[in-house]
């Protein structure tokens, strides 16, 4: 399953954004890369506390550019929660998390979901609410970052 979207990027033309299926495997260089840049360097997350068992059986989606660089990672666990959405900050604003999180939904929803959940940084729920989903929870910490779980119901 592959999905490709076109997005207007601010300050140049249209490009695509390819999102695909990630091999913990294979791939996990890139999703290593990509979510110690994000969650480790900048929010300062310990790495023991980025990589869990989870890694071993979540599906993993890697979004890459037109020029195939690996930008953007999320993954879905078995019980249909998205988690460790990270896109690399020369990326972000420019679809990268919309087309990681559209990815997830629909394999979620092709699998029998009804609902898709989320634990989402505080700073970050404006996007998720543009993407259809609603705070269902109050306000946590994990890993010393003030978080809310979220959900989106398929009709």
């Amino acid at each position: 399953m592959k999905a490709q979207t076109k997005e207007n990027r601010p300050g140049g033309p249209a490009g695509e954004i390819e999102v695909r299926i990630a091999d913990w495997s294979d791939d996990k260089p890139d999703i290593r890369r990509i979510r110690t840049l994000v969650f480790i360097e900048e929010q300062k997350i310990p790495e023991d506390e980025e990589f869990d068992d989870a890694d071993k059986t979540a599906v993993h989606v890697l979004a890459y550019n037109d020029l195939g660089e690996a930008i953007g990672t999320a993954r879905l666990l078995g019980s249909k929660k998205i988690g460790r959405v990270a896109v690399v900050k020369s990326w972000r604003g420019k679809g990268v998390g919309k087309a990681l999180i559209g990815f997830l939904m629909q394999m979620a929803r092709e699998n029998g979901a009804h609902t898709v959940e989320l634990d989402a940084q505080v700073y970050a729920i404006p996007f998720y609410e543009r993407l259809g989903y609603r705070v269902t929870g109050g306000e946590f910490m994990d890993a010393g970052i003030p978080h809310r779980k979220m959900s989106i119901e398929f009709s």
